[in-house]
């Protein structure tokens, strides 16, 4: 397992840190997962899933390869999720970000929905 956690946290693109942080572990806790020194506990293995949105088949036992890493969700399960997300944070700029896409009338948010996409790269 220790390996499939670095594989995902490294598909994340976060530092041990952030991982840690947002499970509720420290930075050296993730990195005894990582090299095998500490196996995480069955808590532990719950919040990656339920934070990373991660398949707990694949995370215990790799079972699919890295095309099982994540859970499969529906469009709405997924909007859902985010929204939850969105609701909690505390960042001035996504709750200002949310309240402008909820109040914008449909021609401003095709506009932004056009520049989204080409800034993302997104067709």
């Amino acid at each position: 397992m220790n390996e499939r956690i670095k594989e995902l946290r490294n598909k994340l693109n976060l530092t041990q840190e952030e991982f840690g942080k947002k499970i509720g572990s420290a930075r050296n806790t993730i990195a005894n997962y990582e090299t095998g020194n500490r196996n995480p506990s069955n808590a532990i293995i719950t919040s990656i899933c339920r934070e990373f949105n991660v398949n707990e088949v694949w995370l215990r036992t790799g079972e699919g390869g890295e095309g099982n890493m994540f859970t499969k969700i529906s469009e709405d399960d997924r909007y859902s999720l985010n929204l939850g997300k969105l609701g909690i944070t505390e960042n001035e700029f996504v709750k200002n970000g949310v309240n402008f896409l909820a109040e914008a009338d449909p021609e401003k948010l095709k506009v932004i929905e056009e520049f989204m996409k080409a800034w993302l790269g997104i067709k």
